[in-house]
């Protein structure tokens, strides 16, 4: 690749990112590690990178010690694995030293985990991003052996959202009725429309979050898994949407998509999903009470943000309210097995064995028969699991409920989501 166009490409970015107004994000980096960080598309993990480059300018270090690239930049087509070294000389013969590196959507240049292990052997200190779990968290794992510490990067917390905002949240702010009703008024819109950041500024939220959903889908999905029955996981997308909240299994997926949209194998909705999985526009939560077997082929699946999920319905309030405690679990307690469900007898929504914790998400107890399920169920779930603290989370309804194992707390979303 023509040098003097990489090296006016390292220059432009030091102006860009100097101009670029952040919301600071509460993600802390040891100074002599690397990091790789993974997300869906439009999580904010480009921002990380200007955040952290800021942080080390404010701390005294200057562009002679910093190298940024964005592999998405289309002045970088072309771009292979050759060119890497290119990057480094330009850097020495600019300024005489070795960088930091800062490295975006690095997985669109084909052997890219070369460069990045033999940069981390040769003691550079880099920071690379992702879009792809199955290509950056299995090869950080694998092939960078160990060289690199992973983080996970989410659309933004509630409480992101309102720092954003510049809507207080304090203990103190909160008893005041008109911040108070701020807050409450954010809630709303974070509710339905999601934690993606560049939502924040925009007037038109959902026109934008759906093309982020098209970019997801066509290319993180799949053109990279080269799947060609683009209407086949179109579909099973949707299914999965209409079925948040509800176990459900492969076999029960293939009949589903069968039965509507031709003769798809098995074999084909496991790859279909892996893909899905892979992308981060889904996760996946495991019955805790289930075989082995069973864990990996009957789960709950959730969307990483509220305003994708949000896409698919006219209204289902009940399934966002789920889908956002789900996301704000796996966002405190990790993606990996440390979040399940609860279904042996009586279903319970989620079990947090770390915690010893078990919570029931309803958008309203007041009915009477609605009240008998969701207290019922946490009962009977402190029968045959430890439950330290038991919880049901609703939309707007806040009281404690006692039985023989102790009390229940009844919290109201976005309260929970301040104190998550």
């Amino acid at each position: 690749m023509d040098r003097q166009l990489l090296k006016k490409i390292l220059l432009n970015n030091q102006e860009r990112i100097e101009k670029q107004e952040l919301i600071v994000r509460d993600f802390t980096f040891d100074d002599f590690a690397c990091y790789v960080l993974v997300g869906v598309r439009r999580s904010g993990k480009s921002f990380l990178l200007y955040q952290r480059m800021k942080t080390l300018l404010d701390n005294g270090k200057d562009w002679s010690d910093m190298l940024y690239l964005n592999f998405e930049d289309e002045r970088l087509e072309g771009f292979s694995s050759d060119d890497f070294n290119s990057i480094l000389e330009i850097h020495l013969e600019l300024y005489g030293k070795k960088p930091i590196l800062f490295l975006d959507e690095i997985q669109n240049v084909n052997g890219w985990h070369k460069f990045a292990r033999r940069i981390a052997d040769e003691k550079y200190i880099s920071y690379i991003t992702g879009s792809n779990a199955k290509m950056l968290s299995q090869e950080v794992m694998t092939t960078l052996g160990g060289r690199y510490i992973s983080k996970d990067v989410y659309p933004f917390s509630f409480k992101e959202y309102l720092t954003a905002l510049h809507i207080p949240y304090d203990e103190l702010s909160l008893i005041k009725t008109n911040t108070k009703t701020q807050v409450i008024n954010a809630f709303s819109e974070y509710f339905t429309n999601g934690g993606l950041p560049e939502t924040l500024r925009l007037t038109e939220k959902r026109d934008y979050i759906s093309s982020v959903y098209q970019k997801i889908y066509l290319g993180d999905v799949i053109a990279r898994n080269n799947i060609e029955n683009i209407n086949g996981v179109k579909l099973l997308i949707k299914k999965i949407a209409e079925s948040v909240m509800q176990p459900i299994s492969y076999n029960r997926l293939q009949r589903i998509l069968s039965s509507v949209g031709g003769r798809i194998s098995l074999a084909s909705i496991i790859k279909y999903l892996d893909g899905i999985l892979d992308s981060w526009l889904l996760f996946k939560i495991q019955n805790i009470a289930s075989s082995i077997s069973e864990k990996e082929t009957v789960c709950k699946y959730y969307f990483v943000d509220n305003g994708i999920f949000n896409l698919f319905f006219l209204e289902n309030n009940t399934g966002l309210l789920e889908n956002l405690v789900a996301l704000t679990l796996v966002k405190k307690y990790g993606r990996e097995s440390q979040v399940f469900y609860y279904n042996k007898g009586v279903e319970v929504d989620f079990y947090i064995p770390e915690e010893e914790q078990a919570i029931q998400v309803s958008y309203s107890i007041k009915d009477f028969n609605t009240y008998e399920r969701e207290v019922g169920a946490l009962y009977k779930i402190s029968k045959a699991l430890s439950c330290k603290k038991r919880t049901i989370i609703t939309y707007d309804e806040e009281q404690t409920i006692s039985d023989k194992y102790g009390e229940i707390d009844v919290v109201p979303i976005w309260k929970y989501l301040l104190e998550a």
